[in-house]
């Protein structure tokens, strides 16, 4: 673990995120070091949006073009794992095949382990490892996310949200949720029919004034046009038309994206997001903290025996935790002094 992190060591570095993901504690105090060393010297892009929508094509594509640029990229791509086996099939490796023997490029698959919000509970902490390894960009793909599933905010500095056509009723797919943590929205796969129209419902739907209160702060839009502002400061959200198979709109999305990270740089939302963030994410990591020690201080057959009481409608689930919570309080007290 004390090894020097570097791109150009592709192996300690993959040592140290399966550490991570295994939750070890040498890995954790080790990142917890580079964590105060490490001040997001790396642009962290979320890529996320329906099934379907071709994120991982789009990354590639979007990785290919930054190394002509010269600029190291690292990719963490996020799979969904088994509620049962909680094993993964890690695919976006395969589809990714065609970038991976870059020297200048580090791609990490990773399972979810059903983590909510579409994104694995270790993946921030990997994303500093790689930041203090000294990539230039760090995409973060997500599962496939909902409504509801939008966990990468608290993650990214910029959000990409991909969307395609054919996918079913457009305005359905970008409702409250997804569409208020959008930077950038893409519509990939430009190629298809429809998507001129899929397009046009994603500006007319942020030009109708979504008002938004969670990542990027209230804001309402004014004028109907394919951008609408965004956050305090006034960023207009793109509405892009991607094929990320044909390399078509690559261009104009990577300069959406250096323009948003330097409008990031330059307005107070970037230091009120960065804020929101760092709330979020201790937020996150205190519930996980606290349902770990909880579960470790019920008393031994304790869960089961309330939830046979429940199966059979004779107690409340509110009834349960509420008792749960009073009888190991005194015993979290306890371990605490």
């Amino acid at each position: 673990m004390s090894e020097q992190l570097s791109w150009r060591a592709p192996r300690a570095l993959a040592r140290l995120l399966t550490a991570i993901e295994n939750g070890a504690p040498e890995a954790l105090a080790q990142v917890q070091t580079l964590y105060r060393q490490t001040a997001h010297r790396a642009h962290i892009v979320g890529i996320t949006g329906v099934p379907g929508g071709g994120k991982s094509t789009l990354v590639a594509a979007l990785t290919r073009a930054l190394r002509e640029q010269s600029r190291t990229v690292a990719v963490l791509s996020v799979d969904p794992s088994s509620p049962f086996t909680r094993g993964a099939i890690l695919g976006d490796r395969i589809r990714m095949r065609g970038i991976s023997g870059d020297p200048g490029v580090f791609i990490r698959s990773l399972a979810s382990r059903s983590a909510p919000g579409g994104i694995a509970a270790a993946t921030a902490d990997m994303v500093t490892a790689l930041d203090a390894a000294g990539f230039d960009v760090i995409f973060v793909e997500t599962v496939g996310a909902g409504q509801d599933d939008v966990a990468i905010a608290r993650l990214a500095e910029t959000v990409v949200v991909v969307e395609a056509p054919g996918l079913g009723d457009d305005i359905q797919a970008i409702k409250a949720g997804l569409i208020e943590i959008a930077d950038i929205l893409v519509v990939n796969k430009a190629d298809l029919p429809d998507a001129q129209r899929t397009a046009q419902n994603l500006a007319a739907a942020l030009a109708l004034g979504f008002e938004t209160q969670g990542h990027h702060g209230p804001s309402l839009a004014s004028s109907p046009q394919a951008g609408a502002p965004s956050g305090r400061a006034g960023w207009r959200v793109p509405v892009l038309l991607t094929s990320a198979a044909h390399d078509q709109g690559v261009a104009a999305l990577i300069d959406a994206l250096q323009q948003h990270r330097a409008w990031l740089e330059t307005s107070e939302e970037g230091k009120h997001r960065r804020l929101r963030q760092a709330e979020a994410e201790i937020r996150a990591r205190l519930y996980a903290q606290l349902m770990r020690a909880a579960l470790a201080h019920i008393e031994h057959g304790a869960l089961e025996r309330w939830a046979a009481q429940c199966a059979q409608h004779r107690a409340h689930p509110e009834e349960a935790a509420r008792a749960l919570l009073q009888a190991i309080l005194p015993k979290l007290c306890s371990s605490s002094t």
